[in-house]
């Protein structure tokens, strides 16, 4: 899937990884798409939570090798 933005959050643990996320998301347009690299083992839930309280949508993640990848659509 096509993406706008990427931010690498490797690296960092929570709520490190969020923080980055919600502040690239404030720096873009509505409908786009950013696509966020964590290694943080809690990711997947948190970003989840993340997307239902934000009211952005979480279009993608996927855990490759410990790698997790997530697409998010700005509300």
């Amino acid at each position: 899937m096509e993406f706008d933005k990427e931010l690498d959050a490797r690296g960092l643990n929570c709520p490190l990884p969020i923080l980055r996320t919600k502040k690239a998301l404030a720096e873009m347009s509505s409908g786009q798409v950013l696509r966020v690299v964590a290694t943080d083992p809690g990711a997947a839930r948190d970003f989840e939570a993340f997307a239902r309280q934000t009211g952005n949508t979480l279009l993608e993640s996927a855990d490759v090798d410990k790698e997790y990848t997530f697409l998010l659509r700005r509300k």
